[in-house]
């Protein structure tokens, strides 16, 4: 058996020689022309829409590929568990640095991709899925700090200045919180490293108030637990609503009428939970005009040239009064005694009698304001001026002036004591954030007139 002879591969054209003897060839072989720049721009544009490609098989890879990173492992509860112990001790010692570390030992917010993903693109199941994900890890973390508020009991009281400030809505925070989102959505979606840092900043804005306020629920702080819950769930909302807007952007949404129903059903959602939580809807109306803010006529601010206080009731004249001398009375008796002469009765003398007389003492009339601070929902009450933090007051709260007042660096500071479950609270807060509820000028305490009784010697006749 033989094999079949191979094809001989046709050799290469010798280069035609002219007749003079020359070497060289007779026609120079054409290139291709080069690439233009804005050929390759265009290329580039065309990769960068191919993130969701329009054809249902490219669209399917890609979106099994996104769902199977997005789906959390168990990893994603241990971490979530460890973040909510750190956390819960960074409360405990007021420590912003625990905090911060708390936050970096934060499992990657895989869930919330997930969630955010099923939500753009209309997956009822997945947004599920991941969301009940995403819940386990908040409640361990949600457990831990309140294991951790029951266990500061033992030392209390204790300076929670931390514990105040993650448990209120700060827009500075809803700032960083957009940017972690928009960061998170674009990492994940078009590198396949994990995106650590955006991840952080996230956990940093979910985790630490949902921490507090299981603290506050835990140490018995009523003023902190529902905060801390309600910032946690509006931080929720505003995160996703951005996740969402930014994967809209790079073309995911929803081919199916099912899912444009329930991922607009979501953005409904979350935007009246967003315009409800952060008073957004009030302030239109006011500004609207449609409803008028509750009138409030204890808290009236104290203007600048303050009518003159009024002047104290007239104090009634009190006159010493004496008592009347008695006439001395004879008393039946069996033996004779002699009565008195009339000499006798004349230079008679009675004891001097106390006779009770009313005088007025001045005491201060105490002075009470309200905290109106104009930006975080609340004022900080330090316990000298520019002192350490001793707690933080709520907008509403009412404290009363004590008489003692100082200026440092241009800022009026007042000496106030606050109540808080059933404990006087006592330090030092800034003037421009009270609003005072005694219309009393220049915060000064006036008189009003006690009446004690001190007694006086009697004149004799």
């Amino acid at each position: 058996m033989t094999l079949p002879e191979e094809p001989s591969s046709p050799e290469p054209p010798s280069p035609e020689v002219p007749e003079n003897g020359s070497t060289s060839p007779a026609v120079a072989p054409e290139m291709p022309p080069p690439t233009s720049r804005r050929a390759t721009r265009a290329r580039r544009r065309r990769a960068r829409r191919l993130l969701a490609p329009p054809d249902a098989q490219g669209r399917a890879a890609v979106l099994a590929r996104l769902s199977h990173r997005a789906y959390p492992s168990y990893e994603f509860f241990v971490f979530a568990f460890l973040c909510g112990g750190i956390l819960g001790a960074g409360y405990i010692l007021d420590s912003q640095a625990l905090l911060i570390f708390g936050a970096l030992t934060a499992p990657l917010m895989t869930p919330w991709m997930g969630m955010t993903l099923a939500t753009s693109i209309g997956a009822a199941r997945f947004f599920f899925q991941t969301l009940a994900a995403l819940l386990i890890g908040g409640a361990l973390v949600f457990i831990t700090g309140l294991l951790a508020g029951m266990a500061a009991r033992i030392w209390m009281p204790l300076t929670l200045n931390q514990t105040y400030v993650h448990s209120r809505l700060w827009w500075p925070d809803l700032f960083v919180l957009a940017l972690g989102a928009i960061l998170l959505v674009v990492s994940f979606v078009r590198s396949e490293e994990k995106p650590y840092l955006p991840s952080v900043m996230l956990a940093y804005e979910l985790f630490l108030p949902l921490s507090a306020g299981g603290f506050g629920l835990g140490g018995g702080l009523g003023e902190v637990w529902p905060h801390g819950l309600w910032v946690f769930v509006t931080h929720l909302a505003w995160a996703t609503f951005f996740g969402t807007l930014t994967l809209f952007a790079l073309r995911f949404y929803p081919r199916s009428w099912d899912g444009m129903f329930f991922g607009g059903l979501v953005l409904l959602i979350l935007l009246f939970t967003l315009v409800e939580l952060t008073g957004l809807r009030t302030a239109a109306m006011v500004r609207l005009g449609w409803i008028t803010p509750a009138p409030t006529p204890e808290a009236a601010q104290v203007p600048a040239a303050s009518p003159p206080a009024p002047s104290p009731p007239p104090i009634p004249s009190l006159t010493p009064t004496t008592l009347p001398i008695p006439t001395p009375t004879a008393t039946a008796s069996k033996t004779a005694t002699p009565s008195p002469s009339p000499a006798a009765l004349t230079n008679l003398t009675l004891p001097p009698t106390a006779t009770a007389t009313e005088t007025i003492t001045p005491h201060p009339t105490p002075v009470y304001a309200r905290i109106k601070a104009a930006y975080g929902g609340g004022a900080t009450l330090r316990k000298e001026p520019e002192g350490i933090a001793v707690a933080v007051l709520d907008n509403g709260e009412l404290v009363e002036i004590l008489p003692e007042r100082e200026e440092i660096n241009g800022q009026v500071w007042i000496h106030v004591v606050a109540l808080r479950d059933d404990q006087e609270i006592e330090g030092w807060i800034i003037q421009d954030v009270l609003v005072t509820a005694t219309p009393v000028p220049n915060w000064r305490p006036s008189a009003t007139p006690s009446v004690t009784s001190s007694p006086l010697p009697s004149s004799t006749p």
